[in-house]
């Protein structure tokens, strides 16, 4: 959404200063709809295209995309938590790609992995820490739901299966948690072995998001970083991270070898750990 709104800004030949000016908005509102950094209500969204002048199925499908966001937007009650506009493009995600080297992705934890994780950082207050982990499994219900759940391929490495976070009855029930959730029909898991050695994915975790009408809607990728993540709408920065997540899952193991692997990972786990 946010690149296809920049792409019809550029069409029409207005800067972001002339949106804003036209629309009597704060001069940095347009930027942060373009950079995802904010989400569009459907208000703004059809001043924008009534400036734009977008009409026809391409407006139909612009406004049906914002109006489904909002109707599956549970983070709302977590808005001081997840930050920038990434729920609201995972939630209109029908395929997601993520590969992480550190950490169990935030959609496959465990309650007791994800507190564990959340007081691993700043000081927070217990109430905080319980607000926090609601919100991580809040999240979760994206894999779960009836209708419009996305097709989930996570690589992972092998680290961050061995990496003891919360001691291991947590690691063992976070283990056994994926060894269950491979046996889903939209979800695929793979594991790139620590014997492989350098690889591309050691820059860090990323995400490819892929969306129902790639015509209007291009694929994003998202970095993780502070405060409110990057995105990437470029086709040359989409193409270079598809790249390689496919080289990754060529050199991860298959879902069935990773299935294994859980297993005996999860078997190994001494209670000193």
């Amino acid at each position: 959404m946010a690149g296809e709104l920049a792409r019809l800004r550029e069409a029409a030949g207005l800067t972001r200063e002339q949106v804003a000016h036209h629309l009597d908005w704060h001069a940095t509102k347009t930027w942060r709809i373009e950079n995802a950094r904010s989400g569009v209500t459907t208000g703004d969204l059809r001043d924008l295209l009534d400036l734009y002048q977008v009409s026809g199925p391409r407006r139909d499908s612009l406004i049906a995309f914002a109006r489904r966001a909002r109707e599956k937007g549970w983070w709302t009650e977590y808005s001081d938590i997840f930050t920038g506009s990434y729920n609201d493009l995972e939630a209109q995600a029908c395929a997601i790609r993520t590969f992480e080297p550190l950490l169990i992705p935030g959609l496959l934890q465990t309650e007791a992995y994800a507190r564990a994780i959340v007081r691993s950082g700043p000081v927070i207050d217990p109430a905080e820490v319980k607000r926090r982990v609601q919100a991580r499994m809040a999240r979760q219900q994206l894999l779960t739901a009836e209708e419009g759940r996305p097709r989930l391929w996570a690589v992972i490495d092998e680290a961050a299966l061995r990496r003891p976070v919360g001691g291991a009855e947590t690691m063992r029930e976070q283990l056994q948690r994926l060894i269950d959730l491979v046996d889903q029909p939209h979800i695929t898991l793979q594991i790139v072995k620590n014997s492989v050695g350098a690889h591309p994915g050691l820059t860090g975790p990323f995400v490819v998001l892929d969306f129902p009408e790639p015509d209007l809607f291009a694929p994003v990728v998202y970095l993780e970083l502070a405060p409110d993540g990057l995105y990437l709408e470029e086709t040359e920065a989409i193409m270079r991270y598809t790249l390689i997540f496919d080289h990754l899952r060529a050199i991860a193991v298959s879902p069935v070898e990773s299935s294994k692997m859980l297993n005996e990972i999860k078997e190994g786990l001494s209670d000193d750990e």
